[in-house]
């Protein structure tokens, strides 16, 4: 069984108008959700697919130099694969191939007649818990009366993004508290809390910051120090005031293992899109369990890319792989965040989410089939998806591939 053809399918599912959030100190407006989808066929005629980073460099690199490399290799071993990949040494191949690793566990899952978690090891999960993921920039009122809606949809954490200065952003926790009750967990993704220019938070805030919502019992503090940073983070995580997450940022394996090794967080978090896939995903988890860590998924995008994430999350218990992100878009029925339809129109069955969990399929590979009617009804349009404006200094920050790609300054 031979690979016999690679194909990066980018997709845009584009907003009706212009989502505008303004934050404290300048506007944040969304044109787009771009996708990935990588398909890999074989000389048998089995296909597999996976999510990838949704860039056009990212797409060019799976459609030429990877197609080039893998094309007639044998799909039996994704080890020697990995192997084969890592030993070209060009690390502008590693992200673009972890989407090639997805769709390899899922094809190789087919022919073997098995899950893609019983190729990484078998699971000790059936379901995994989600946290609800929403809460763009708007006010404390609106923030906590989202958390009421997501609380109602069975989840029993909900995420959202504070960036409206500090005495909105304690607001909003103490507002959200009161919504929720005392057993919701409230996670905060302070990421906005480094990119508002000259009204950014310095590190001496953040910890003051953190003291003053502690009390309220969030789960985790999410980001609220630039990513590189790790040594402030390392201190921030001793002073032992909130939990801290971080890792959706990192670019590189050693980056992870910095963090995990020097414990500068509680909570790792990494997703299968953006982090090497399903192979280096488990490495992940496997330091974490080693250090007694938390892992928390981070997932931002599709429903391929949540099953991929499941399908590796519950090959370790809850103590390790605690949390999938699971996004709340506004096209499935709720007034919550924005729309992005393609997410779930990736899939010919919904999946099976029950009282705030994901119940993992039983079927081969990622257990789910691919819906190729996307690929023509979400032409990808080029340019970014996302701009920061900052008011001082003013500047426009530019997210042109997705979530986890670097800020690009104009």
């Amino acid at each position: 069984m031979n690979i016999a053809r690679i194909e990066a399918h980018i997709l845009s599912c584009v907003m009706p108008d212009p989502v505008i959030l303004p934050f404290k100190g300048g506007i944040r407006t969304i044109y787009k959700r771009d996708a990935l989808i990588i398909k890999v066929k074989t000389d048998n005629g089995l296909t597999g697919y996976g999510p990838g980073p949704a860039s056009e460099q990212m797409a060019d690199k799976i459609n030429g130099d990877l197609c080039k490399l893998l094309v007639g290799q044998s799909a039996k071993s994704i080890e020697s694969l990995n192997k084969w990949i890592a030993s070209q040494g060009r690390a502008d191949l590693l992200l673009p191939y972890g989407a090639i690793n997805v769709a390899l566990h899922d094809l190789l899952g087919k022919y073997e007649g098995c899950t893609a978690s019983e190729l990484l090891g078998g699971r000790v999960q059936e379901r995994l818990r989600l946290y609800g993921s929403a809460g763009m920039y708007q006010t404390p009122e609106k923030y906590a009366a989202e958390a009421a809606q997501v609380t109602a949809l069975g989840f029993s954490a909900y995420k959202y993004r504070p960036a409206l200065g500090p005495d909105e952003d304690l607001r909003t926790v103490q507002l959200m508290r009161e919504a929720v009750g005392p057993d919701v967990g409230l996670c905060l993704d302070a990421h906005g809390w480094f990119r508002m220019g000259d009204e950014s938070y310095t590190p001496k805030l953040v910890e003051e910051m953190a003291h003053e919502i502690a009390p309220y019992g969030i789960t985790w503090l999410e980001e609220p120090l630039p990513p590189k940073d790790h040594a402030s983070y390392a201190k921030l995580r001793e002073k032992n005031i909130v939990p801290i997450a971080a890792g959706e940022h990192e670019i590189s394996h050693q980056g992870f293992m910095n963090l995990i090794q020097n414990r500068c967080i509680d909570i790792v978090q990494a997703d299968v899109t953006h982090h090497g896939g399903l192979d280096c995903i488990k490495k992940i988890l496997e330091a974490c369990k080693s250090h007694k860590l938390e892992f928390a998924f981070h997932n931002w995008g599709t429903e391929l890319e949540t099953i991929a994430d499941a399908q590796v999350g519950a090959c370790f218990g809850k103590e390790t792989a605690s949390w999938l992100e699971y996004p709340c878009y506004s096209h499935r029925g709720q007034s919550i965040m924005y729309p992005f339809p393609l997410a779930d129109e990736i899939l010919t069955e919904p999946l099976n989410i029950e009282k705030g969990n994901i119940v993992l399929p039983d079927e081969d590979g990622l257990g789910v089939m691919i819906n190729e009617d996307i690929f023509d009804k979400y032409p990808y349009k080029p340019g970014p998806w996302s701009t920061f404006q900052i008011n001082s200094p003013p500047q426009t920050l530019q997210l042109s591939g997705d979530h986890a790609m670097v800020w690009d300054s104009q």
